[in-house]
């Protein structure tokens, strides 16, 4: 099947041709006929299989088809496309521009930890397609500055990571903002009971589209663990690196202080580096992230918040520092590398401490992953398993700021950002727990 066949535009198939794409993925060519049918979309894909353009362009497409019998006006929100984090709603954006150049719409995204006043001044303007987080989109409407009363498509995109991260209310309030008669489009790396109960509440009999099996990780993804005594993991990092001769690197750690301190570390050892999370700015953020993408970084350390923000083409190494306590942040990690068909390598340093966790995600990717020991890292036996400190985790505010308690604060998301949302620590601590405690018993 190619791109021509499935009803696009011509000003969209010549966007698509300059990208180099002439195949829709599998996700592409099961949910675009459906969406360009105007139903309810519910679809699930492996990270890094092309969800995006699955929504993106018959989105545009349409917008195309509505436009031919609509009258002209001041430029109204017609598709609002949710987000988690600010790095993915970047991303969404580059990809809704680089299909839309050469159609006549205006598009924009909105997040938190940059100045309100910007945006404001693109939205009076008038725009067409807008891509937002949660926390800072309801700033906006709170203060009339967005109107979303007239929105034809909603799309929530990585819906299963905005509940995990506590957006569910947020959510449904936005929803409450935008018209009952609407096409609605939810697209996530993962299914689970909780995202089909969300989907019934914002769907009307949804078309479900899987192209893979649930949390299944690519099949392109040479995936490797290395055990390792945890006082020990940096240097074996540092020597992968430089035996590897790996030029681009993408490594996770469970803790924004401990992405500081293996920057840190690596940068000592002549491994030129940079850190992302929620404590960076996000005009930090955005540079780290540039220079990683153009290479003038070799390793860039994140933490959970940036893993489904960082889309890079042929990135060849994603290295798990420390695991994830919740199993499926390793499937979006990991999924990173090896994307749109292309292979990758996923390397995971696992101390004593961390065994649980790495059982849980063999459990979760139905899959046994292959352990090397590296000569000179063996593992110390004596060494027994002490208790993770967690750290500031997921669904945790950024820092140790206080929330301003002032939604019309312009600055406010610079503190409770989008990605480190304002829900309660309790309760997130709780649903993490929660979640470990079902992934013993599935055992």
């Amino acid at each position: 099947m190619l791109f021509t066949s499935l009803g696009l535009s011509d000003p969209i198939l010549k966007a698509i041709q300059e990208t180099g794409y002439t195949k829709p993925t599998p996700i592409q060519a099961k949910a675009i006929p459906l969406v360009l049918e105007g139903k309810d979309v519910l679809a699930a894909a492996q990270t890094g299989t092309g969800k995006t353009a699955g929504f993106t362009l018959p989105l545009l497409e349409r917008m195309v088809q509505a436009q031919k019998t609509q009258a002209k006006g001041k430029r109204q929100v017609k598709a609002l496309i949710l987000t988690p984090t600010r790095e993915l709603a970047a991303q969404i954006l580059e990809n809704v521009q680089m299909y839309a150049k050469y159609l006549p719409y205006k598009s924009t995204v909105v997040f938190g930890g940059v100045n309100i006043n910007k945006q404001i001044n693109t939205l009076k303007q008038g725009v067409d397609i807008l891509v937002a987080t949660p926390g800072r989109l309801l700033d906006l409407a709170s203060q009339k500055h967005v109107d979303l009363s007239k929105v034809e498509v909603l799309v929530l995109d990585e819906a299963d990571r905005m509940l995990d991260m506590g957006f569910i209310h947020d959510m449904k309030k936005v929803v409450k903002l935008i018209p009952k008669k609407r096409q609605t489009l939810l697209f996530s790396a993962t299914f689970s009971k909780e995202i089909k109960a969300l989907a019934a509440g914002f769907q009307t009999n949804p078309s479900l589209v899987e192209v893979a099996a649930q949390n299944k990780t690519a099949d392109r993804i040479d995936q490797l663990v290395h055990p390792v005594d945890k006082k020990r993991k940096k240097d074996l990092l540092v020597k992968l690196i430089n035996d590897g001769q790996w030029k681009q690197v993408l490594v996770f750690t469970r803790t924004k202080h401990g992405a500081n301190k293996l920057c840190e570390h690596l940068e000592q050892q002549g491994i030129k580096s940079a850190a992302i999370h929620g404590n960076k700015s996000q005009g930090a953020r955005t540079k780290a992230l540039a220079n990683f993408k153009s290479n003038d970084v070799r390793v860039l350390v994140a933490t959970d918040i940036a893993a489904r923000g960082i889309d890079i083409d042929m990135l060849p190494h994603v290295v798990n520092f420390e695991l994830p306590n919740v199993p499926e942040d390793y499937v979006h990690r990991i999924g990173r590398t090896g994307r749109a068909g292309r292979e990758g390598e996923a390397v995971s340093l696992v101390c004593v401490d961390e065994n649980d966790y790495l059982r849980g995600i063999e459990r979760l990717i139905s899959q046994k992953i292959k352990k090397e020991v590296v000569e000179g890292f063996e593992v110390d036996p004596s060494i027994k398993a002490e208790p993770i400190n967690q750290g500031g985790g997921r669904g945790r505010r950024g820092g140790n700021q206080k929330p301003s308690g002032n939604r019309n604060n312009t600055n406010r998301n610079a503190s409770s950002t989008d990605g480190e949302k304002k829900r309660s620590n309790s309760r997130n601590r709780n649903r993490k727990r929660s979640r470990n405690r079902q992934s013993s018993k599935e055992a």
